[in-house]
């Protein structure tokens, strides 16, 4: 496989298993980790220590291991989680210990025949490019070392000494930490039913660890090791979700929390089966940390973001940041700024106080536990933010790239859509369209699949799956 197929997208390197995703090139992304961390650039905790996890695809422990045996060649010390876990828990293991690095085998919510690599920083965040462009550099530069036939502590001369790889429980700390950053005592005594639905990811039963001698009677789904989802990809979206729908309106559950593949987004439903989507999560978790916790800080959002934040963090008279997509993005801004809370469309959100990354897990618990403050089931929760700060419909479909030689910018052509007129543009990432109304159409290839996805967003359902109609429509003749 040619070094320029293997490219760190939006979040990691991700590729088809047997064709992409083979063994020989993990040993070679690993290799490139690896003469990156050797190199001439400081270490910000003395000698390097990388953690090592994977979560519950096809094959992922074994991805782990070969990754892990190329690193240790190199003599970098390495601990390898002795079980699949969530990224978040990867991430706050190498802030925690005060780690060099973390690599994260994982395809988070790509369908079951993707795996993938991700790279954490010694902060716990996302990877940036001046990360991830060095190691794609680095794929040329020497072959992955291969497992020694025999590991003896003389090393022969001139080589780096062999570093150790060490299989550590990495659940204890993490649950421990988000035990002492939730309001414990409110949630003990609270009586609410809760649905989790870890849609056969690494999300696991922490959130019921977390819980413990709390009375919220918990119960889960799809939480059993199924490589194959069920025939779905691991994405928190509605069309996803039928059999949790059902599964609501059956038990009478008064929440429903959806984690993704490795459990660093998340979704919810309320009441009767009525989707929260990551939109209004982000929001309710503003005024959740704003008004109750009277915690203060900026909030961050990406240019897909929905308006409802803008209004919201408009009235609290919070600062507004937006960044492309990619939670990298809001990773540096939370480690340069004072941020109380950034969020993405896809569901992944970060908190102040917390790593510079997202985590589903913590933001399912702030939804309890603001359940507890505001003493009201989830769904009047929700009445009561869109009644102040108004409803959006926001709607995104995926199409597989027909042409390969679509321009994004020709899209910028577009002067009027359904009657109203382009007011504004942005072109920093893809090409967002925005009317006179507010509403606004966009259009952006994805950074880990051959797709181009169409967003749009207004006041109307109706608009907003015209608005989708229209982009698709307009990706034929532009």
């Amino acid at each position: 496989m040619p070094d320029n197929k293997i490219k760190f997208g939006t979040d990691g390197w991700r590729g088809i298993i047997s064709e992409d995703f083979t063994f020989y090139n993990v040993r070679r992304v690993a290799q490139a980790i690896a003469d990156y961390y050797n190199g001439p650039r400081p270490t910000p905790h003395g000698p390097r220590k990388i953690a090592v996890g994977y979560d519950t695809r096809f094959l992922s422990d074994r991805y782990a291991e070969v990754l892990s045996e190329v690193l240790s060649e190199n003599g970098i010390e390495v601990i390898l989680s002795d079980s699949a876990i969530p990224t978040p828990m990867l991430s706050f293991a190498v802030r925690h210990k005060k780690l060099t690095s973390g690599v994260m085998i994982t395809a988070s919510h790509n369908p079951a025949a993707y795996n993938g690599i991700k790279i954490k920083t010694s902060s716990g965040g996302a990877a940036g490019v001046e990360v991830t462009g060095e190691v794609e550099r680095l794929l040329a530069k020497s072959p992955s070392r291969q497992v020694s036939a025999k590991r003896s502590k003389a090393s022969p001369k001139g080589t780096r000494p062999l570093g150790k790889i060490k299989k550590a429980d990495f659940t204890g700390d993490y649950i421990k930490f988000l035990r002492g950053y939730i309001d414990f005592g409110k949630l003990k005594n609270a009586k609410f039913k809760v649905l989790v639905d870890v849609m056969y990811g690494s999300g696991n039963d922490f959130i019921a660890r977390i819980l413990k001698g709390s009375q919220i009677r918990l119960e889960f789904m799809r939480s059993e090791r199924n490589p194959s989802f069920g025939g779905i990809r691991p994405e928190p979206i509605l069309e996803n979700l039928h059999p949790t729908v059902a599964r609501m309106k059956k038990d009478k559950f008064d929440l429903c929390l959806v984690l993704d593949g490795d459990a660093d987004r998340i979704a919810g439903l309320a009441g009767r089966g009525v989707f929260i989507s990551p939109q209004k999560i982000l929001g309710l978790l503003t005024l959740h940390l704003f008004q109750d916790r009277k915690m203060r800080g900026g909030v961050v959002k990406t240019i897909v973001g929905t308006n409802l934040i803008d209004n919201i963090t408009r009235k609290l008279r919070l600062k507004l940041y937006e960044t492309p997509v990619g939670f990298k993005y809001i990773s540096n801004l939370m480690e340069e700024n004072d941020i109380l809370v950034g969020g993405e469309e896809a569901g992944g959100m970060g908190f102040k106080g917390y790593i510079p990354e997202r985590d589903g897990t913590l933001a399912g618990l702030l939804l309890l536990e603001m359940m507890c403050h505001r003493r009201k089931p989830m769904i009047k929760i929700l009445e009561d933010m869109e009644m102040e700060f108004g409803r959006y419909y926001y709607l995104r479909e995926d199409l597989k790239i027909q042409n390969p030689k679509i321009k994004i910018q020709n899209f910028k052509k577009i002067k009027r859509i359904l009657g109203k007129d382009v007011v504004e543009i942005k072109d920093y990432d893809g090409i967002k369209l925005i009317s006179s109304d507010g509403s606004w159409l966009m259009f952006r290839a994805s950074g880990t699949e051959p797709i181009i996805r169409v967003y749009a967003e207004s006041k109307s359902l109706k608009r907003s799956h015209r608005l989708i109609e229209f982009g698709k429509h307009a990706l034929h003749y532009i």
